[in-house]
């Protein structure tokens, strides 16, 4: 092989790499080409106009894309993450008794888990308190919110991840998750979810007529 082939050769393997580190790229990110989030980017368009009112603060996204797979404890206690979800829409929402905004929340989200909860939907609230693990419990159980299955991350480490791959700050946080893991719309800040927004809007993210 003359070193002119040799060349050719070298640049069409570089080429070829280059192509698959694309692919990859899309396939993590789940770009709107791309068969992962293609559902996810028809649904958005259906969603934006439901961002008023109530949960008007919503902001649907441009291109959804994969999310990480989140890590947390279960009802019983064991690790276990987003990916168990896959085939049902979510809603994840992270709260802590110390901020006031989340928990003035929490009513809503256990009535909208009562109202729409089921095989093909789920509010996903997962505690972040990093002290005292019996506190945040005791508060669900003094408020009567029974609706909420018990999530948890005592470390926090699922605010971080989240805050990896989306400009977040501060608490509540919001995600709407459509049943392949790519994210549907972010809320930062509390809403009311048992409103007729709000189900409107998870509604139609549910596919439900």
């Amino acid at each position: 092989m003359t070193s002119r082939s040799k060349m050719v050769a070298a640049c069409g393997a570089l080429a070829l790499l280059a192509l698959g580190g694309a692919a990859a790229f899309y396939s993590v990110r789940g770009a709107a080409g791309n068969s992962t989030c293609s559902a996810a980017a028809t649904k958005v368009d259906a969603l934006r106009p439901l961002a008023k009112g109530e949960v008007a603060a919503v902001e649907v996204a441009k291109q959804p894309a994969l999310l990480p797979d989140l890590a947390f404890n279960g009802p019983d206690g064991k690790p276990m993450s987003l990916s168990a979800f896959r085939g049902k829409t979510v809603l994840v929402n992270l709260w802590a008794t110390w901020c006031l905004p989340c928990l003035t929340e929490m009513p809503a989200l256990d009535a909208l888990q009562g109202a729409l909860g089921g095989p093909d939907f789920e509010v996903i609230a997962i505690n972040i308190d990093t002290r005292h693990p019996d506190k945040p419990k005791k508060w669900l159980a003094d408020k009567n919110i029974s609706r909420l299955a018990y999530y948890a991350d005592p470390q926090a480490r699922v605010f971080q991840d989240i805050r990896a791959v989306k400009k977040v700050e501060g608490m509540p946080i919001s995600l709407l998750v459509d049943p392949a893991g790519c994210e549907l719309a972010l809320l930062q800040g509390p809403a009311e979810w048992a409103g007729a927004d709000a189900k409107a809007m998870i509604t139609a993210a549910i596919g439900r007529r």
